[in-house]
């Protein structure tokens, strides 16, 4: 399991990270706050505070393909 914090600050942001996160087979979770979506999920994502960084989780240990595809999107 590996955690960053992510900026989709777009709805086509949004839409390419979603396309991104679909390709992979593990469970990916993206939460603010007290509420956590699933990462594949549009509709979840848009019930978030887009404002503001929110936190992603990948529950797997070979994760490290898809920090290189969203590091457009990771925020330090």
């Amino acid at each position: 399991m590996k955690t960053t914090t992510i900026k989709l600050s777009s709805i086509e942001a949004v839409r390419d990270f979603v396309d991104i996160v679909r390709k992979y087979e593990c469970d990916i979770d993206l939460s603010s706050g007290r509420y956590l979506v699933d990462a594949k999920s549009i509709m979840g994502i848009f019930s978030l505070d887009l404002m503001n960084p929110i936190k992603l989780t990948v529950h797997s240990d070979d994760c490290e393909g898809i920090f290189d595809e969203i590091k457009a999107y990771i925020v330090e």
